[in-house]
């Protein structure tokens, strides 16, 4: 795991000297991502200069180091991530001549681009990486991005040279950086609780998708094309919709009982690749379904105790450290637990901005910091269940959307238009729940909207943020499947495209990339998901059981006790926190004489719901937690650029 950072020049305009200084900075501020080493290399006469920060995983010696060459010379690489299956790829390049100083996946990559080229090579890559990559022969600039967006890539504008880099903090660096915040962006995170790709909270200033490349020259940077049109300029070399479309169109025939033996052979697999590091390797342990079978797959291919870590909350409902601790003791793991306070979890809101660089909002972010510290305390490379509920259909969140779309088409369209007339009246308060809830649901064109609608927290963002449109996101698809598939296969599709890449997986990246410390998500295999998609729904949802298939594997290695329990949330109590410690920080920052000298939230959309929820009248603890972590956002982002300025 890596950071890297970079830019491109639409001309030949500055001194090596200049272009070398710039570029260090960048990569510098990347420095939690890759403490072990640093590098850059600067093309002055081609205007490209690239920047690497090491987190050192396969061979810890200097032939790892980065940016790294090709063996002709014409590839010069900065590439974070990891590609798990190199090994395989290295013996498909040793027949056809290719050689090896060392033993990095880094070397092996750019040997196979030169083999097959940058797509191709691509496509048969199975990992998670972020790539920059400049081709001296063809004077052009490759940035590309794994298949699930489980490591992130930015690329903007500092006056007419492009930046990029593995975070905003690199593109920050640079004194030109054109940082005017993008108001349409940030009603998505008031709707979603995260900025999704293409946008960024800055304006000009983009996420490569996941699955994607985009290819730039010195004279598409000068038109300056690539900004301005993401989506067109951003091509995909796996695409997840035409994938579970495939998938769909040739479904599993098989018995349950087949599926199972097929997908604990492709999970034995998945993690396998990802145990294989020269550092010490790990597994967060929730004790949910998901890191539990990560686990057991774990320890059932481990010749050693596998390190397991679980945080507990005292006194909270939602505490699954005793399940994780029963789990890891009866696989066998060599498990630690820390039992945190309030107080441990309150100190780690005042580094959140930092940490992610741009406003994130999903309060799950406090507790995975926390373990992603604890377990760096003991490894350099954890793997995580991220990824189950969203193949295997685990939310319950999918059982009441079609529920209630199931309702409402039984309803006549007039009267769903108007009686979805009459809930947009009520504005926020069809947030709250009850009928006003499944009111706002009721002028839905398909399930797309009727999901949407469920997992928004503003209900029109717009209003609250001066002089914004909303601006688009795949959530807005009444039909994300075109007619392919079933409203379960939309659903988990929306949130595979979306919720995962630009919530879990980069909550997950920034916590632990803070501490240094390197996530992998078996379950996230790319073969995985394609079989998952071709799987009915009855093979993921029973009527008492959710990720059915996920839960008959998992029972191979643990007692059923073990098996079937309550799912509960990895979350953090906001309601409690900002009607208590934090209430001084929140009122503070929800001055409304502050809001309007800011003139970015309206005052008069944010103070009535900080009011009502103070006096108890109405939980509008997730609407203002997101308000909450923007204001948090503009006082880091201001302290960094003043900072910048000064040089």
């Amino acid at each position: 795991m890596c950071g890297l950072a970079g830019m491109l020049l639409p001309a030949a305009q500055s001194p090596a000297e200049a272009l070398q200084a710039q570029v260090l900075a960048m990569g510098q501020a990347l420095h939690h991502r890759g403490p072990d080493d640093g590098g850059s290399w600067v093309d002055a006469a081609a205007g490209i200069a690239l920047a690497h920060r090491r987190l050192s995983i396969l061979d810890l010696s200097p032939l790892g180091h980065q940016p790294m060459a090709s063996a002709d010379g014409r590839y010069v690489m900065a590439y974070n991530g990891e590609v798990y299956n190199f090994a395989a790829l290295r013996a498909e390049l040793e027949p056809l001549g290719h050689t090896f100083r060392g033993h990095s996946d880094t070397e092996v990559l750019l040997a196979a681009i030169l083999q097959w080229g940058v797509e191709d090579t691509l496509q048969r890559a199975n990992g998670m990486f972020a790539i920059a990559l400049w081709d001296r022969q063809e004077q052009c600039l490759w940035l590309a991005r794994d298949r699930v967006g489980k490591k992130p890539l930015y690329y903007g504008w500092a006056g007419d040279t492009l930046v990029f880099g593995s975070e905003l903090k690199a593109l920050w660096q640079h004194p030109d950086f054109d940082n005017d915040i993008d108001r349409d962006a940030l009603t998505l995170l008031l709707r979603l609780d995260y900025i999704p790709a293409p946008h960024s909270i800055h304006q000009r200033c983009y996420k490569l998708m996941p699955g994607r490349v985009l290819r730039l020259d010195a004279a598409m940077v000068a038109a300056g094309a690539a900004a301005h049109r993401p989506e067109q300029a951003q091509r995909p070399y796996w695409d997840a919709r035409a994938r579970m479309q495939a998938a769909l169109a040739a479904p599993f025939q098989g018995r349950i009982e087949e599926a199972e033996e097929q997908l604990d052979g492709l999970l034995r697999d998945a993690v396998a690749l990802r145990m294989v590091a020269d550092v010490p390797v790990g597994v967060f342990l929730s004790g949910g379904t998901d890191s539990s079978l990560v686990a057991a797959l774990m320890q059932a291919q481990s010749t050693q105790p596998v390190h397991s870590f679980s945080i507990g909350f005292s006194g909270s409902h939602h505490d699954e450290a005793p399940l994780a601790k029963e789990l890891a003791g009866h696989l066998g793991c060599d498990h630690t637990e820390l039992y945190v306070s309030g107080a441990d979890a309150l100190a780690v809101v005042p580094q959140l901005p930092a940490m992610f660089d741009e406003p994130f909002a999903d309060a799950s972010q406090v507790p995975t910091a926390l373990v992603a510290r604890l377990a760096r305390q003991g490894v350099t490379v954890a793997l995580s269940g991220d990824g189950g509920d969203e193949l295997f259909f685990g939310y319950t969140r999918y059982v009441r959307a079609l529920r209630n779309w199931q309702m409402l088409g039984r309803v006549p369209a007039p009267l769903r238009r108007w009686m979805g007339a009459r809930a947009h009246q009520q504005g926020e308060s069809s947030r709250t729940g009850g009928l006003a809830a499944l009111l706002a649901e009721t002028g839905a064109r398909g399930i797309g909207d009727v999901y949407r609608n469920r997992i928004s927290r503003w209900r029109d963002p717009a209003s609250a943020v001066i002089g914004a449109r909303e601006a688009g996101s795949f959530y807005d698809l009444a039909d994300p499947l075109h007619g392919a598939g079933t409203p379960a296969d939309a659903m988990m599709l929306a949130d595979f495209v979306s919720y995962l890449p630009d919530d879990l997986l980069c909550k997950v990246d920034r916590t632990s990339m803070a501490v240094s410390l390197e996530a992998r998500a078996p379950l996230l295999d790319w073969r995985v998901a394609e079989f998952a998609w071709s799987l009915p729904l009855a093979f993921k949802r029973s009527e008492d059981t959710s990720k059915v298939l996920l839960k008959r594997v998992l029972g191979r290695y643990v007692p059923q006790s073990m098996v079937h329990r309550p799912k509960r949330g990895f979350g953090a109590p906001v309601s409690e926190w900002l009607k208590g410690d934090l209430r001084p920080w929140a009122d503070d920052l929800l001055q409304p004489a502050r809001l309007e000298r800011e003139g970015v939230l309206s005052a008069a959309a944010v103070q009535p719901l900080w009011q009502q929820f103070l006096g108890g009248q109405r939980k509008w603890h997730t609407h203002l937690w997101n308000v909450l972590m923007f204001q948090a956002w503009q006082d880091h982002w201001r302290q960094v650029r003043a900072g910048v300025a000064r040089g």
